[in-house]
């Protein structure tokens, strides 16, 4: 979903409340992840909820599947999801959540509490290292020599 049928979406509603119930069905139809997926190394640190987050590597993109034990949390997820997966790491890297939440009024709308949880998706690549080290994956060609000479391969198998 493009950030202008979500921006649709949004003025489909008169107020607050409804746009609340929508974010929440959003987040009810998101693919789950398997108990095994709700690990603490796909927790999100820094977050009032718990959040989960699995990054997966495809051919020229990335795809991103996550989860929440709050509600309202798990339908923000399925927004910033529709928002970032699916895309070459450079458009991801260029895109603006910030913006995108702004535009929707969702900054107006949210708790501090809130805002803090999702500020490390509005700064992806600075601020998660498994999304910046992805994202570094991608940017760096495979069989690159390193600093010592030994080839640095982290494009295959140590994955």
């Amino acid at each position: 979903m493009s950030l202008e049928t979500l921006r649709a979406d949004f003025d489909l509603f008169d107020d607050w409340e409804d746009r609340y119930k929508y974010i929440i069905e959003l987040g009810n139809k998101l693919e789950p992840l398997s108990a095994a997926e709700h690990c603490d190394d796909n927790k999100v640190p820094g977050c009032v909820s718990q959040v989960w987050l699995v990054t997966e590597k495809q051919t020229d993109m990335l795809r991103f599947r996550g989860d929440s034990d709050a509600h309202i949390v798990r339908g923000l997820i399925a927004i910033l999801l529709d928002l970032y997966s699916d895309r070459p790491p450079t458009d991801i890297l260029a895109f603006d959540a910030h913006a995108a939440f702004e535009q929707l009024g969702l900054g107006e709308h949210l708790t501090r509490n809130a805002q803090t949880g999702f500020t490390p998706w509005f700064s992806a690549s600075e601020t998660m290292p498994e999304l910046r080290l992805t994202f570094e994956d991608y940017k760096k060609p495979p069989n690159v020599t390193g600093p010592t000479g030994v080839p640095d391969d982290r494009n295959g198998a140590a994955d």
